[in-house]
């Protein structure tokens, strides 16, 4: 069976974008659902059930954002408060999403190495967006992060665009799974891990 996949753009105006506009062209090629926010509001306010049909209906959902202020913009952030609600995401009878594979894809303007401690952002991707993970408590894939995307050429552009589609469309492998492998090759090389 074909994993169905949506990807909710978050990014507030996709004609000042060259990386969330470039990823969105190049994932339209597969069979993905494309969802831009942008579009799908009248006046901030989101059709609630239409939304959470369209989360029912997928069985990845990938949130695509710029960071902004170390976070989603404010239309992204607003449709997690009207869409992800208790009885539907959380709460009692909120595990409409249970079993749901989440991934974010985010385009970040300083480069990778400004992104960890004693830095001038001192936090890393994944520490910034804890609250995603948290607000998708199901999530656990890592996010995809997209640096220094105000000065991407275009050839790095296209291959960046290449990159984010192959993470959202393949088959993820978590860590535990690479770490099984890693003890299974030192098992068969005879290394001994240290005790």
């Amino acid at each position: 069976m074909e994993r169905k996949i949506l990807v909710i753009c978050g990014h507030p105006n996709l004609k000042a974008s060259r990386v969330n506009s470039a990823i969105l062209k190049e994932v339209s090629e597969h069979a993905v659902t494309v969802h831009n926010l942008s579009e799908h509001h009248e006046n901030f306010n989101f059709d609630v059930e239409k939304e959470q049909s369209l989360l029912l209906k997928h069985d990845r959902i990938v949130f695509l954002f710029p960071l902004y202020w170390y976070s989603t913009p404010a239309i992204l952030k607003k449709w997690f408060d009207d869409i992800l609600l208790p009885g539907f995401a959380y709460a009692r009878g909120g595990d409409k999403l249970l079993n749901k594979e989440f991934m974010v894809v985010t385009t970040v303007g300083a480069m990778e190495e400004g992104y960890r401690a004693g830095c001038f952002n001192h936090y890393t991707i994944d520490e910034l967006l804890r609250s995603i993970q948290q607000l998708t408590y199901y999530v656990n894939i890592p996010p995809y992060p997209i640096y220094e995307s105000v000065f991407i050429s275009p050839e790095d552009l296209k291959q960046a665009a290449k990159s984010a589609t192959k993470f959202i469309v393949s088959d993820y492998q978590d860590p535990t799974f690479k770490y099984e492998q890693m003890l299974l090759k030192a098992e068969e090389m005879q290394i001994e891990l240290i005790s």
